[in-house]
């Protein structure tokens, strides 16, 4: 029987420098996507999937996360005196329980599998997720959901893929899988940033991922891959031969690659419109731009 999934993992000690100077005080996991920062993007869809312990792998100058995830009485006592019980509620729904943060520190920067490997001791014998906030995915049904719905039947490990452009397959792990039908499917090989001559498919891993506790015991060895650094996806691929093996899970949704600044704004624009309250005003101004870029041609 597979065990439920009920902790993730946030590596969120990048320094963020595409984003230099905002992320010179502001962790880039703060900055928002419309009203909301990407880590509560992250932690709403964790929550949908029925995490309940959370543990943060950070860095110095992450502080602020920790104070946004904290209570705000003052501000809670402001919004009741004013009467905006609205925004009261959105507040609140920002809380986590007391106990449910872990926050861990990366002190070297050696690489994604390095930052999963520093929660170990919390992760204990148990699978687990891992989120990158980074990866921003609207769904119907948040994708970490429907990874965890599928896991219950194929066990293992699990990533989320995506097809991508042949060209970019040198910016993510890509997967061989076995020729079949469904959303899960089986792993047959992983290779970790290929040349597109080398890429053994256009099926690219993206930030979710379901673990098992074996990944960790991979991790100890401290075994550096590509760019000199420890891939997550080389402890993952030695999966691949056990008993339960790695599956890639073919999400429903748009994934936005908010770690750039062009699919941070795509994903503004797209969240935006998505917003009943902003949809005509914005929508109406994306037009007038359009309009006038176009006759400037």
């Amino acid at each position: 029987m597979t065990k439920r999934v009920t902790k993730a993992v946030f590596p969120v000690a990048g320094l963020g420098t595409r984003f230099l100077p905002a992320t010179k005080s502001v962790p880039k996991e703060i900055m928002t996507l419309v009203d909301k920062p990407l880590i509560q993007y992250a932690i709403d869809e964790a929550r949908a999937a029925g995490i309940e312990e959370f543990i943060f792998v950070t860095a110095r100058g992450k502080s602020a996360l920790e104070d946004y995830f904290d209570h705000a009485p003052e501000l809670e006592s402001r919004l009741e005196e004013d009467g905006k019980h609205k925004l009261l509620e959105t507040l609140k729904s920002t809380y986590m329980p007391s106990g449910a943060i872990a926050y861990i520190r990366q002190h070297q920067a050696l690489g994604l599998g390095h930052a999963v490997w520093c929660a170990r001791h919390l992760i204990g014998d148990e699978p687990f997720a891992v989120i990158l906030p980074d990866d921003v995915i609207a769904a119907e049904k948040p994708c970490l959901q429907q990874m965890v719905e599928a896991h219950r039947e194929t066990g293992g490990c699990m990533v989320a893929a995506m097809e991508v452009p042949n060209e970019r397959t040198k910016s993510y792990g890509v997967l061989d899988v076995e020729p079949g039908h469904g959303d899960a499917m089986k792993v047959r090989g992983m290779v970790e940033k290929p040349e597109p001559a080398d890429a053994p498919s256009n099926l690219a891993v993206i930030g979710r991922y379901i673990l098992s506790p074996e990944v960790m015991r991979h991790l100890d060895s401290g075994e550096k891959g590509a760019g000199g650094e420890i891939q997550l996806t080389d402890a993952i691929a030695k999966e691949i031969a056990g008993p339960r093996g790695v599956h890639g899970y073919r999400f429903s949704g748009e994934r936005y690659d908010c770690g750039s600044k062009a699919g941070f704004l795509q994903a503004t624009v797209a969240f935006g419109l998505a917003r009943e309250e902003l949809r005509d005003e914005f929508g109406q101004y994306l037009q007038e731009m359009v309009a006038v870029r176009n006759a400037a041609q």
